[in-house]
C-alpha cells in the first residue's frame, strides 16, 4: 500500500513503499533549503538532479549527484539544499 506525504508547505513530497528488502520512500524535492530529522537510519540516493547536503557532525557540505547516495544514522537531523528539482530514493533499516 502507497502512503504520500508532503512536507515544507508541499515543497517536498515522497511516497512510501516496501521495497524488496526494506521500507523506502521516493520523493522529489524543489528548491530550497530544508532540514530533516530521522527515526530510522535512512540512506538516501540522489536519482534525478544535485542535492548539496550538510550531514551530522560535520561543518562541510557535500554535492550529492545522480547516482549517488549517502547515510543518515537513527535519530539525526540533516541540512539539505536544491537549486532545482531534485528526485531521491531513501531506504529505512
Amino acid at each position: 500500500m502507497l502512503k504520500t506525504n508532503q512536507y515544507f508547505d508541499g515543497k517536498v513530497a515522497s511516497i512510501a513503499f516496501q521495497g524488496e528488502k526494506l521500507p523506502a520512500t521516493v520523493g522529489v524535492i524543489t528548491q530550497g533549503q530544508f532540514t530533516f530529522d530521522t527515526r530510522q537510519k535512512e540512506v538516501m540516493t540522489v536519482v534525478s538532479g544535485v542535492l548539496k547536503a550538510k550531514l551530522p557532525g560535520s561543518e562541510k557540505e557535500i554535492l550529492v549527484k545522480a547516482g549517488e547516495s549517502f547515510t543518515i544514522d537513527a535519530n539525526q537531523s540533516f541540512d539539505v539544499e536544491a537549486e532545482s528539482d531534485v528526485a531521491y530514493l531513501c531506504t529505512y533499516e
